[in-house]
């Protein structure tokens, strides 16, 4: 008999999202453990092999903290923002903010396939208003505060 993974990893991961596996609990009996990964620029037609790279290592580190008992919160999203989605999206002739979405679709689908233990509950996109309202407030406190600012300095450059 072999091991057949398409079929395992399928039953698996429909049983993860259906019961909510990977959501974090407000629970404050249980001590917190807190993983980020980088968010990926959804820039491109999908993952390349760095993104999984990366994640599992604090995958692997969060589903260990789970087995230990932990309330860990391990989100995942999307840095949207920026650049590089945006001149992909016009190098290959495509409206910026629809193909970008297009881009998350395709991202999220594959790195569920990959079986990563995020909380989707909790998913982040840096293009929702609800979000980057938020950093947008920080860097005026840090501004007002003087904590924010333009200064001419020394930087290490190699042309």
């Amino acid at each position: 008999m072999s091991y057949n993974h398409k079929e395992i990893e399928k039953k698996w991961q429909k049983y993860w999202a259906k019961n909510n596996c990977f959501n974090t609990l407000d629970d404050p009996n249980k001590e917190k453990f807190y993983a980020l990964d980088m968010f990926p620029y959804p820039s491109g037609q999908g993952l390349h092999v760095g993104h999984p790279e990366g994640y599992t290592a604090t995958d692997i580190l969060s589903r260990m903290k789970r087995a230990q008992g932990y309330n860990v919160l391990h989100p995942m999203g999307w840095d949207a923002f920026g650049l590089p989605a945006e001149q992909y999206a016009l190098d290959t002739g495509n409206d910026p903010a629809e193909f970008t979405k297009k881009n998350i679709e395709t991202f999220r689908r594959q790195i569920n396939s990959l079986g990563f233990s995020y909380d989707w509950n909790r998913e982040i996109n840096t293009t929702d208003p609800e979000y980057y309202k938020w950093t947008q407030w920080i860097f005026t406190k840090l501004y007002e505060k003087g904590l924010a600012y333009e200064a001419e300095v020394a930087v290490n450059w190699v042309p």
